[in-house]
């Protein structure tokens, strides 16, 4: 998007504003990051649309174009490219740069043209393209079809790039014939075509990526010598979750409740604290405008605990209040 973040969009359009440890008001995808790698990110992890155009257009203005025709070929590209380095330390090893949004988007034109340049500068093995793609199930004939993945593939060869591994995003098992299919029409090795199967709960989804060798396909690729994983802790939490003795219903009063998104950090903060405590936690979603002096107590009898957490303007504060 071309907001230079979304700290001043609706949360009900976008979701969570994820607030970074300096203060960056950052997607709430990045939460999730944060949540699964256990790293403390900056404002450096996340880039805008609007952010890469608004320091352009202030170097422009400033002349440190010398007078040039600024063009989203080099400047902006580069601009791009120049914030994929802006995290890394010295200790740096891999980053992990994520490209949003769908192939053939307009937005995202200028960002795959810097991943092909990027990829072209720091040369291809020091630089692998994942490519996360929908399998499409037809219910009616009862069938798995790999069109659509073949398209972006074909979209993104269409612009240089040259996906090295495909992760079909799906309900269902894939099959080696669908692998198959996808490896001879994508032009990438049958064994890199990975399945990302939908599972139970979110943090089972790193333990389904390893039994599909993501993490060794990777390293191969990048020529890494790395040891196996060890997951014991991440499986450990993963029972534990699954397998809770008690439940507790904690009420979440808020004003933005039609989209869960927009409490994201706060529903999977309540959801750790439960994994923890041996306590599957069931989140009662309340709509802080329709509580009152007089439904209040009926509302929450049924409850544990009550959570309130903030928002903007006056609306619906007094069923905060109330609560």
């Amino acid at each position: 998007y071309i907001n230079i973040d979304p700290g001043t969009m609706n949360p009900i359009q976008h979701g969570e504003v994820f607030v970074t440890d300096d203060g960056a008001e950052t997607d709430l995808d990045l939460g999730h990051y944060e949540r699964f790698i256990d790293e403390s990110l900056t404002r450096n992890s996340n880039v805008t649309t609007g952010k890469v155009y608004w320091s352009v257009l202030e170097k422009e203005r400033h002349g440190d174009f010398g007078g040039g025709t600024v063009q989203v070929i080099p400047h902006i590209t580069n601009e791009i490219k120049s914030r994929f380095h802006r995290s890394l330390s010295e200790e740096t090893e891999i980053a992990i740069i994520e490209v949003g949004g769908t192939v053939g988007d307009i937005e995202s034109q200028p960002y795959i043209e810097a991943i092909r340049q990027f990829q072209h500068d720091v040369g291809r093995e020091n630089c692998i393209l994942i490519h996360v793609a929908l399998m499409v199930y037809l219910p009616a004939s009862e069938e798995m079809k790999t069109k659509p993945i073949q398209m972006s593939v074909k979209e993104l060869q269409r612009l240089g790039i040259q996906p090295d591994v495909v992760v079909c995003r799906t309900e269902y098992e894939i099959d080696d014939n669908l692998k198959d299919k996808i490896s001879l029409f994508c032009n990438v090795p049958a064994s890199h075509v990975v399945q990302n199967l939908t599972v139970d709960m979110l943090y089972e989804a790193p333990l389904a990526m390893e039994k599909e060798h993501l993490a060794e396909i990777v390293c191969q690729s990048l020529k890494l010598d790395c040891p196996e994983p060890d997951l014991d802790e991440w499986k450990a939490m993963v029972q534990r979750a699954e397998n809770a003795h008690k439940k507790v219903t904690i009420a979440l009063v808020g004003k933005y409740v039609e989209l869960h998104d927009a409490y994201l950090s706060v529903a999977e903060a309540l959801r750790h604290g439960g994994i923890v405590n041996d306590a599957a936690v069931d989140i009662k979603w309340i709509d802080s405008e329709g509580v009152t002096r007089e439904n209040a107590a009926e509302t929450f009898a049924d409850c544990d605990g009550i959570i309130v957490p903030g928002g903007f303007g006056q609306r619906g504060i007094e069923g905060m209040i109330e609560a």
